[in-house]
């Protein structure tokens, strides 16, 4: 399914806000597989923040990755393999194996050295391909204007 379609179909909410948070960091692919590079993007978000399931679906990891707290949640109906967004440096609030609606607070913001001030870093994957989760946000759209000599 493609990334478009799944803005209708998904209905990702922003996972903290409203309103849309400050973007601190944005989407950096890495050149290959074990390169550098940002798999996320940073959004703005101070400690005990509530993080949001964007989405209806399945919280398939819920505990402690390389010393943070970090959820994954899997999207139903997203294609093969399904979409999956991942929240870090957070405390779980629910376990994995928890069906959550869009909107259903998953877990909070806690601090981390990441950012140089809070924030929560969002994640979105598709098996093991890394993906810029902004793509599935309702953002405004683009505009380019002429350039000025």
């Amino acid at each position: 399914m493609h990334l478009m379609t799944l803005i209708l179909t998904v209905g990702l909410l922003w996972p903290v806000g409203p309103p849309p948070p400050e973007i601190l960091r944005g989407w950096q692919p890495p050149p290959g597989p074990y390169a550098a590079g940002h798999r996320g993007v940073d959004l703005a978000a101070p400690p005990g923040t509530p993080v949001l399931a964007p989405a209806a679906g399945t919280v398939t990891f819920a505990g402690p990755v390389g010393g943070h707290g970090a959820v994954t949640l899997t999207l139903p109906g997203t294609g093969t393999p399904p979409l999956r967004t991942t929240f870090t440096p957070v405390t779980p609030l629910v376990p994995a194996g928890t069906t959550v609606t869009p909107g259903t607070p998953i877990a909070h913001v806690t601090e981390s050295p990441h950012c140089p001030t809070s924030c929560l870093h969002w994640g979105l994957l598709r098996g093991t391909q890394y993906l810029n989760p902004l793509l599935l946000t309702k953002r405004a759209p683009s505009r380019l204007l002429p350039l000025r000599n």
